[in-house]
């Protein structure tokens, strides 16, 4: 599926002519192929890039303005993207592509949805997920990317002591638990301290003798470099031992338990940590197994609400309100040290802003019950390359929920009504009854329609309740994630394999629509709903840098292609050159291109050029009544046709293993080598002063018309345009005369071409002459 975006990358040609090479051979090959593009248009680059052109803030639209908006925008940008790649001679149903924002596939979607909650995997429930202040919607981990070096405030803090039974003997000195954390804005959420029941933990004395902080023991040494000073132990214990200890909140008067925690450790901070149930999935879990119920004192915007108090209400907790805390704790002497720290954090793969974790109710499907399926289903799957399953299988392993609600306008609405307490219906009656209104109405009308009531099955309209509709809508990962829904009704389709062939995206999609399509294939079918999973990398610059905009060493495929204002510095080398490029790549690996390597890869292509046409000039008088059978041709030329036999057989292993760059180097290696340094070198007495009708000749143009059809046939599926410029000019020569040469078949061998015996005969006189050459070249440079 493609993303709708105004600019059209290599990334976008790399995958889409990739996928093109694949269906163009397997056309060739005799395969029925059924490829329909698809666009993946919800979602907040498209709303993001809406709001951009029209200078507004969503908030000052109305849902369905903003709707109607970002759906034309969307439609735009897919005719200008499919205009790109029709260009690019990529094969496709262009006419009867499918949207995600079309009626019949949200309908689908739906359907799928219903499916899960039937079958139990949707819940709802307020815990702690990536929250993105800058898009003001929740996120999935698929839609995060990390920033290695970003920075945040970091705090040591002491929690003064309340009571403790392992302390009792150390009631004479202030006792304080010592916390360290990167996010002081959550301090005031903070409702426990974690400490591990098996790590060691014991009391020290600062150097000015004035605080006791009780940390961990094998972190002593780092916290002496941390903190600049020496620390004395008085004592040492379990962490078992401090579980149901209180501590005083050092931003109040109320007191809090220390805890146990197995997700604890000694490798950083200070060994006990602060525990906010709203901002960690760990301190969620662990107060959650303690009855302590998750909250948060942020709102939507990242801004700290009226219940955070006075000192906070209103600040952006990432900035002013960090620094109040610190400001706070530090007035009140809580403050132990404070510095900068850099590390990796996440970021809103869209906004390339930070996110937090938020406690806010979201809607999840349940992975974790779906995993063990999932990973034994990889296991069937043929991946290219091989080691990336273990990839795939380490990112399903890693999740146990999918957040699958955005607080967005622009998806398709997950259809659960509220009641006046504001407990949610979400069934599979009331679904399949929404489903049922939406598909006359459209799903607009889930914001446009002014009576709730009509969304209510009747099932559930006297009970007592009063239903209002929730705005949240599908995470887009869900809506790509349902696509392979739209294969399941192909006439011939088996229904014992998977519904797709193949899927081919780039690595990042390990944690995308790789994954999310198979969670919901897994959770409806059971199956994979692939056959064959290939990744690509990524494209470098000549350098082997990463492009972007900034370091100006990005490459636009109109520039190949069409060239730019300057032609002799950007000349246009057309479509073919950039499947070439494509098709020469390993595209396991990240690649690169510049001008010099497109010279190179123009310069190949000439040659093919070159070949075809000494091919073609060759048999202008050739007709098939020429056709000289294979007992009657020369020694030479049964040599030949033993060459291309191995050749067609080593083209097609390439095409069979999607070695693509490999079909490259035998078509490169059977030009260069076999074609122009021996045979045509060889017959051009033959082709140029023999008779034109005499059987010398004809022998020649015989093999001459067989590596014309191998030849052509084998540059098609990455030279598209090339292949058939060829073919038009000797198509009166196929046995069955076709419009194209993707009607022709795929490569055919002889039998008897495959000579052992002329081959070893051959061998030993092309090896004898070389060796002369050898002798000879070396000869000429000693005089």
């Amino acid at each position: 599926m493609y993303i709708p975006t105004y600019t059209v990358y290599l990334g976008h040609a790399l995958n889409k002519i990739t996928k093109d090479i694949i269906n163009r051979y397997k056309l060739l090959q005799g395969h029925k192929i059924y490829y329909r593009p698809g666009w993946d248009c919800h979602g907040l680059p498209i709303e993001l890039k809406t709001l951009e052109m029209i200078k507004k803030d969503a908030s000052s639209l109305s849902p369905t303005h903003l709707r109607e908006l970002a759906k034309k925008n969307a439609l735009v940008v897919v005719e200008s993207q499919k205009e790109d790649f029709m260009s690019w001679g990529v094969m496709g149903d262009w006419d009867n592509p499918y949207l995600t924002l079309q009626g019949d596939f949200e309908i689908r979607q739906l359907r799928v949805l219903k499916e899960m909650v039937k079958k139990g995997y949707i819940y709802r429930q307020l815990k702690p997920v990536y929250w993105s202040p800058s898009s003001k919607s929740a996120l999935a981990e698929a839609e995060l990317e990390y920033k290695d070096n970003h920075v945040s405030k970091s705090i040591h803090v002491r929690f003064p002591i309340v009571s403790s039974p392992v302390l009792e003997k150390w009631k004479d000195k202030q006792m304080n638990a010592l916390i360290w954390t990167t996010t002081p804005w959550t301090i005031p959420s903070n409702r426990a301290v974690c400490v591990h029941p098996d790590l060691d933990y014991c009391i020290v004395e600062a150097a000015d003798k004035k605080q006791c902080w009780i940390v961990g023991k094998d972190r002593l040494e780092a916290l002496e470099k941390e903190l600049e000073q020496k620390l004395s132990v008085l004592d040492t214990f379990k962490g078992s031992q401090l579980v149901g200890s209180t501590y005083q909140h050092p931003l109040s008067s109320k007191h809090y338990p220390i805890l146990a925690g197995n997700h604890v450790t000694a490798e950083s901070g200070t060994a006990l940590v602060h525990t906010a149930p709203g901002h960690g999935m760990e301190d969620y879990e662990v107060c959650l197994a303690n009855n302590i119920q998750p909250f948060s004192l942020v709102n939507d915007e990242g801004k700290f609400t009226k219940e955070a108090g006075p000192h906070f209400e209103g600040k952006f907790a990432f900035k002013e309100g960090n620094d109040t805390v610190i400001n706070l704790l530090e007035n009140q002497s809580f403050l132990v040290k404070k510095e900068n720290y850099t590390h990796k954090y996440p970021y809103d793969w869209r906004t390339k802003q930070p996110v937090m974790l938020r406690a806010t109710a979201q809607w999840f499907a349940n992975v974790e019950n779906l995993q063990e399926a999932a990973v034994k289903e990889l296991e069937k799957v043929e991946m290219i390359p091989k080691n990336s399953i273990r990839r795939l299988q380490q990112f399903t392993l890693s999740r146990k929920e999918w957040c699958i609600s955005r607080q967005r306008s622009w998806g398709v609405p997950i259809p659960a009504l509220y009641d006046q307490d504001g407990q949610a219906l979400l069934t599979e009656n009331s679904i399949e009854h929404i489903i049922s209104v939406l598909n006359e109405k459209g799903t607009d009308a889930w914001w446009n329609e002014k009576d709730d009531n009509i969304f209510v099955a009747p099932e559930y309209r006297n009970n007592g309740k009063v239903y209002k509709r929730g705005y949240d809508t599908m995470d887009v990962w869900f809506d790509s994630g349902s696509s392979w829904t739209m294969l399941q009704n192909i006439p011939g389709r088996d229904p014992n394999k998977p519904v797709a062939d193949v899927y081919l995206e780039g690595s990042d999609q390990h944690r995308g629509w790789f994954q999310s399509s198979l969670l919901t294939s897994i959770a409806l079918t059971g199956k994979a709903p692939y056959n064959t999973l290939i990744t690509h990398g990524f494209t470098l610059d000549e350098k082997g840098d990463k492009m972007s905009k900034s370091l100006g060493n990005t490459i636009e495929p109109a520039l190949i292609t069409r060239g730019g204002k300057d032609k002799k510095k950007n000349p246009a080398y057309g479509s073919d050159v950039l499947r070439l490029w494509v098709a020469s790549c390993d595209y396991t690996k990240d690649m690169t291109i510049g001008p010099s390597i497109i010279a190179t890869i123009s310069d190949n292509l000439r040659k093919i050029r070159t070949t075809a046409r000494f091919l073609l000039g060759n048999l202008h008088d050739f007709e098939l009544k020429n056709y000289v059978d294979y007992d009657k041709l020369a020694e030479i030329d049964q040599y030949m046709l033993y060459e291309l036999y191995e050749y067609n057989k080593a083209v097609t292993k390439a095409f069979d293993e999607y070695s693509f760059y490999k079909a490259v180097q035998h078509v490169q290696n059977f030009t260069n080598n076999t074609l122009s340094s021996f045979y045509f070198d060889t017959i051009k007495d033959r082709l140029y002063n023999d008779p034109a009708d005499c059987l010398n000749r004809r022998m020649a143009q015989t093999v001459l018309y067989e590596i014309l059809r191998s030849y052509t046939t084998s540059i098609a599926p990455f030279v598209c345009h090339t292949a058939e410029e060829i073919f038009d000019h000797y198509k009166h020569l196929s046995p069955e005369p076709q419009s194209t040469i993707f009607k022709t078949g795929w490569l055919r061998s002889d039998d008897r071409w495959y000579n052992t015996n002329i081959n070893e005969k051959w061998s030993v006189l092309l090896n004898l002459k070389s060796e002369i050459n050898q002798t000879l070249e070396k000869v000429r440079q000693e005089k």
